[in-house]
């Protein structure tokens, strides 16, 4: 199994970024309890934590299914659930569009052109977001109002998309534009498709179900870190906080697009959250105060964060990987770089 070489390069980066990041949280928290910390961990939170993460993936197939259709691309069931899995191998990409790759393989499967199937990967992300804000409205966001900003922002970036996306002007206008630009006047009649196939997915009747399933499969995900949580820290993080603080710190990890995986923001923003929960718990049942449960909160909130993250991202990336390689199996090679 190989992956091409332009994604190979960013994948790498970004589990190099991870893999300093981590040991960089360890240090500054103090290895010793966050070490302490995980072996603490009862051995069934990590396989259930994961197994949610799986079942999320499951939940949100049927959008990928669904945006197939849409897009009258006729792909079998199974073959269909392999290519969206490989996806997830580039789950640690700038803003998760390296999951383009998923138009690689639909291209080598069934020859639609990328062009006509790559919108369904930002489709994907924009109803993303909005299950997302759902799950911080539903988790209590006047729990913690110096956060709004991080909902509102992204709750403005996403009507302003939606509105341009299907604002016909808007894009005639754009198209106009790149027909006069030497780099992009190629390129105008595969933006025309792709813009096509986006006023399709985005269309506002398409917008309901795609945010309910994302709503659902991410809620997994955020039960899988209250359940982490709670295992590092016995009875410290309600349910519907959890909620709120994963969805949050995913929602602020997507605003910073560039940061792949929304590493490093959605970390260091859910250790945030997650430190004075842990604070009050630590002082009443290990007699700890000041400075010292502080400190001890960090370290336990920094095991928290690193192990929620190893069963939803990265395990994400190792599901990409094993499907990945059953698909290459059965089909060989993706080709370096598809000539769309």
């Amino acid at each position: 199994m190989a992956l091409p070489k332009k994604l190979s390069h960013r994948l790498i980066a970004g589990v190099l970024l991870g893999l300093a990041f981590y040991v960089a949280l360890a240090l500054w928290s103090d290895v010793q309890g966050v070490t302490e910390a995980l072996r603490r961990i009862p051995w069934w939170v990590i396989p259930a934590a994961c197994a949610l993460s799986f079942l999320n993936y499951v939940v949100r197939f049927v959008k990928w299914q669904r945006y197939l259709g849409l897009l009258e691309i006729s792909l079998d069931r199974r073959t269909s659930f392999l290519i969206y899995l490989s996806g997830l191998t580039m789950s640690v990409t700038p803003g998760k569009m390296g999951e383009v790759f998923k138009s690689w393989l639909l291209k080598k499967v069934t020859s639609a052109p990328i062009s006509k199937s790559a919108p369904i990967v930002v489709a994907e992300r924009f109803t993303d977001l909005l299950g997302y804000l759902l799950l911080i409205a539903v988790g209590g966001l006047a729990s913690a109002p110096e956060y709004a900003w991080v909902f509102w922002t992204t709750l403005v970036i996403a009507v302003a998309a939606l509105f341009l996306v299907g604002n016909r002007p808007f894009g005639d206008f754009a198209l106009r534009t790149a027909e006069r630009l030497p780099l992009l006047k190629r390129a105008t009649p595969k933006l025309e498709t792709a813009l096509a196939s986006t006023r399709i997915l985005l269309a506002p009747k398409e917008i309901l179900l795609p945010t309910v399933v994302s709503f659902v499969g991410w809620g997994l995900e955020c039960t899988g870190f209250w359940l982490v949580a709670n295992a590092v820290v016995e009875d410290s993080t309600p349910y519907l906080f959890a909620i709120f603080a994963f969805a949050l710190s995913a929602v602020a990890g997507a605003v910073a697009i560039v940061f792949p995986g929304g590493l490093v923001i959605t970390e260091g923003l859910l250790g945030t959250l997650l430190r004075p929960r842990f604070q009050p718990r630590i002082e009443s049942t290990l007699s700890l105060a000041g400075d010292a449960a502080r400190e001890y909160a960090r370290s336990q909130a920094a095991a928290a964060v690193i192990l929620a993250r190893l069963c939803t991202l990265w395990f994400a990336v190792l599901v990409g990987f094993v499907a990945l390689g059953l698909f290459t199996r059965r089909f060989g090679n993706v080709e370096e770089e598809p000539a769309d």
